[in-house]
Order: C-alpha cells, then sequence, then structure tokens
C-alpha cells in the first residue's frame, strides 16, 4: 500500500517519533532516509511511502496520533 505523507499539523512535532514512526511502517526506509524524510515534510513538502499491509490499521493510527495527515494511494 503506498500512502502520501501530506502534513504535520502538530504545534510541537516530535522530529524523532516521527522518524521513528516512518521506519516502522514503511517497507523499504532506513533510519537515515527516515530523518531526511521527516525534515521534508515538517517543511511543508508531501512525502510518499511504500507501507506493508499487514501492519496498515496500526500504522494509520501512530500517524494520526502524530497528527500527520495521510492519503492512501494503493
Amino acid at each position: 500500500m503506498k500512502l502520501n505523507l501530506l502534513s504535520c499539523d502538530a504545534q510541537r512535532p516530535d522530529r524523532r517519533a516521527i522518524a521513528k514512526c516512518i521506519v516502522e511502517i514503511s517497507s523499504n526506509v532506513s533510519a537515515s532516509l527516515s530523518n531526511e524524510l521527516t525534515d521534508i515534510l515538517l517543511e511543508g513538502d508531501a512525502v510518499d511511502i511504500e507501507m506493508e499491509d499487514k501492519n496498515s490499521g496500526s500504522a494509520l493510527r501512530a500517524l494520526r496520533k502524530l497528527s500527520i495527515d495521510y492519503e492512501i494511494v494503493e
């Protein structure tokens, strides 16, 4: 399943928690790439990630908890 992470609406976003969440839910993102994607997301640009289908429910809950807006592409 592909996700498009659109924005983060948290007043004080936790960069470390967002990066960790991206690593945990994505199927092919390393820790260093996750940090770069987090910076891009927090600057206001959308980020595409590939997610494993088996953990989609908990992954989407984790994104909502971090105030990350997303859309499901596939």
